[in-house]
């Protein structure tokens, strides 16, 4: 049997500069390059105050890490997350408003579909003929069950 050399470090980031990775020298090259054309199109009190705030960004997004993950991805769940929430919230008058519009129609339907109760051990016996995908007939041999094949 062959032995295969598993790769290790696989989630650490070359180093380019120093200790400074690609991705954070990247980061910090757009925020200087900002600064340098905040510069030339502000004047001297607004530029010191963009340049400040801007460092701080470019700082934390090169930098910070949140959990082990670099900060930009803590930025892209949490935008994700307020624009999609998982949590679903039930409206009780919105609810009982729609119960009373279909009303009519769940009625009807409930007396057109009979009710089946079968027993618990003909509920096996169908899960068994789902489970085989029809190769198994049942103990009676009918094929009340269709299954289709894929």
């Amino acid at each position: 049997m062959q032995q295969y050399v598993v790769p290790q470090f696989i989630d650490v980031e070359d180093k380019v500069i120093g200790p400074i990775t690609t991705r954070q020298f990247i980061i910090l090259l757009v925020g200087f390059l900002i600064i340098g054309i905040s510069y030339k199109i502000f004047d001297f009190a607004l530029f010191i105050t963009f340049a400040l705030a801007m460092l701080a960004v470019a700082g934390a997004l090169a930098f910070l890490r949140i959990n082990g993950r670099p900060f930009h991805y803590f930025i892209l769940n949490l935008l994700q997350t307020l624009r999609r929430p998982k949590l679903r919230i039930w409206y009780f008058m919105a609810s009982e408003f729609n119960y009373k519009i279909d009303r009519e129609n769940f009625t009807l339907a409930a007396k057109i579909a009979p009710e089946k109760h079968y027993a618990a051990s003909r509920l096996a016996e169908l899960s068994l003929i789902v489970d085989t995908r029809g190769a198994y007939r049942g103990e009676r041999g009918d094929s009340e069950v269709k299954v289709e094949r894929e």
